[in-house]
């Protein structure tokens, strides 16, 4: 059974400031335990507020490693590269931000490309923070061909071709693999809407035999997941 708690807010705001503390808490207790962490961050609008309260936080940022849990393979200053949105928060305080994708690679390269750039920092992760699609995608494990590759794979990412295409962002992307989020050590959910929390309690709910990617890369999570959410 997945062990999941909700925590609900009245506004985007007071989401942002919970989500917020919950990333500087797991960043300051791995620092405090091992002297580095390693987080996970997600892209899209929701995370957005979370992470400039996030960058005004006092911590020790260059002992911080900070990667995407995917991304779209585009040019690193492309808008649609979440690394990019990464970089210009958190470069400045001196964190390391790590790329998933880079060079002019096909699908298939440039998921090899980015295990083996994952080979190079502390596994597991101190946190995963995840967001979610209307569509029941997480990072960028979509519905499609690529969907048991992402669930399966032994490696630290793939790369996908979802189908079909987000029409806001209709490339191919490289993700972190069920087996490399599920090993973090904490993971958060944010998400806002009555439809998304709706979604994702069925996601929950249904497990390993939901049709929705979210829920069968949570199936097996052993860790508990706090999810915020709010309208």
């Amino acid at each position: 059974m997945i062990e999941a708690e909700w925590w609900d807010y009245d506004t985007p705001e007071e989401m942002a400031q919970a989500v917020a503390g919950d990333a500087q808490f797991v960043i300051e207790s791995a620092l405090d335990a091992r002297g580095d962490a390693v987080v996970a961050f997600p892209g899209g609008s929701t995370p957005l507020a979370s992470l400039e309260l996030l960058k005004a936080a006092k911590l020790k940022w260059r002992d911080v490693t900070i990667l995407p849990t995917d991304d779209r393979l585009v040019a690193v200053d492309s808008k649609l590269s979440n690394v990019r949105m990464l970089a210009e928060r958190f470069l400045p305080l001196g964190a390391r931000v790590l790329p998933l994708t880079g060079g002019d690679l096909g699908v298939a390269e440039a998921g090899r490309a980015a295990d083996a750039r994952l080979q190079a920092i502390h596994w597991p992760l101190d946190l995963v923070w995840l967001g979610m699609g209307a569509d029941g995608h997480t990072a960028s494990i979509f519905a499609g061909p690529d969907l048991e590759a992402a669930l399966s794979a032994p490696h630290r990412a793939v790369g996908v071709t979802p189908d079909p295409m987000p029409e806001e962002a209709p490339v191919a992307r490289v993700t972190l693999t069920k087996s490399a989020i599920l090993s973090a050590r904490a993971m958060l959910i944010s998400i806002r809407g009555d439809e998304k929390r709706a979604l994702l309690e069925r996601a929950l709910e249904e497990g390993a035999s939901s049709r929705l990617p979210i829920g069968r890369l949570l199936a097996d999570a052993t860790q508990a997941i706090d999810i915020h959410w709010c309208p």
